[in-house]
């Protein structure tokens, strides 16, 4: 495995729980890639626990909104891990700051791996959480990945759509061959120079005429609330031609053959709220196991309020779909 420079510090945003034990761990994918990840275990757990693996947002690191999650769901009795993607945070894998649809559903498969490995987790009772465009991600590996007994897709983004249609589907197919045009020549920009620009991360600053949606996310990254050193959006961004492998393809193909339990949540106001209502229609769509699918609306919900809000995500929810989903 490759040999990664992990922080001893606790550098999250958000306080260390007292009621968990936490360590970093690593493991590796089927693309040879070294995954970090920040391991939560119940104090005073024995046994062997049920197991979470979450991931998300989309640019962000384990030490947001996805160890966040990861340490509540901890508290809550479940053993759990918050990892970086490939190529990001404090994950292996060159060059720098790319996404793939296929590699990114394969990170989530090799934390199923390594949580089956763990002799304190009970295999059959495995599931995962994520949260953005690793929303997307989760459910693309429930459809492959039969040992995910359980999923929560938390303010899902379908990376493959918003990438090749644009947000609310406004780019027509001559916007996308101009879009395929400026990557490509991109790529051969970044092959001379030897490195790969990156795109930038959330705006500095925010024009007061912005979307709501750009705001959102300057609020939550750009700020004391979720800024972290080594999150892409809090920063330069991801690979400018990262979007290349989205456009090519349709990640949620095959959703509607999940057999196992899916819960997805969304905030009623925010911007994104169509991709998970539409994933949610075609999980659905002659699906003969839909009994154990569902589509939760939180009034008033923007966006990022999913992110960090403790009063707004729904812990108790996702804790009682995990138990009833593992206990059957």
């Amino acid at each position: 495995m490759e040999n990664l420079t992990l922080t001893k510090a606790w550098d999250k945003t958000f306080p260390k729980s007292d009621k968990v034990n936490h360590k970093k761990v690593t493991f590796q994918n089927r693309f040879g890639i070294t995954l970090a990840a920040d391991l939560y275990m119940p104090k005073g757990a024995k046994g062997k626990l049920p197991a979470i693996a979450v991931s998300g947002p989309f640019g962000a690191v384990k030490e947001q909104c996805s160890g966040l999650y990861a340490q509540t769901m901890a508290e809550r009795g479940f053993l759990t891990i918050a990892f970086d993607p490939s190529f990001t945070g404090e994950s292996g894998g060159q060059p720098r700051y790319v996404a793939s649809p296929d590699i990114n559903t394969e990170d989530f498969q090799a934390a199923v791996d390594y949580l089956t490995s763990l002799d304190n987790v009970a295999p059959e009772k495995i599931g995962i959480i994520g949260i953005c465009g690793w929303g997307g991600m989760a459910l693309n590996a429930a459809a492959i990945d039969t040992r995910i007994k359980a999923t929560v897709a938390s303010t899902m983004y379908d990376m493959s759509r918003v990438n090749a249609y644009g947000y609310f589907d406004s780019t027509d197919v001559n916007a996308r061959y101009e879009l395929k045009k400026a990557l490509n020549e991109q790529r051969t920009k970044d092959f001379k120079n030897g490195e790969f620009e990156l795109g930038g991360g959330v705006a500095e600053v925010v024009p007061d005429d912005a979307p709501f949606y750009v705001k959102d996310y300057h609020d939550y990254y750009k700020t004391k609330r979720g800024y972290h050193k080594r999150s892409l959006n809090s920063n330069g961004g991801w690979n400018k031609t990262s979007a290349l492998s989205f456009i090519n393809t349709k990640s949620l193909s095959f959703i509607n053959e999940i057999r196992n339990a899916v819960l997805i949540i969304h905030g009623e106001k925010a911007h994104s709220c169509y991709f998970s209502k539409d994933a949610y229609a075609s999980m659905i769509k002659n699906n003969k196991f839909k009994a154990n699918k569902e589509l939760l609306i939180i009034p008033n919900a923007v966006h990022t309020d999913l992110y960090d809000k403790l009063d707004i995500i729904p812990f108790n929810k996702m804790t009682s779909f995990f138990e009833n989903t593992f206990n059957k």
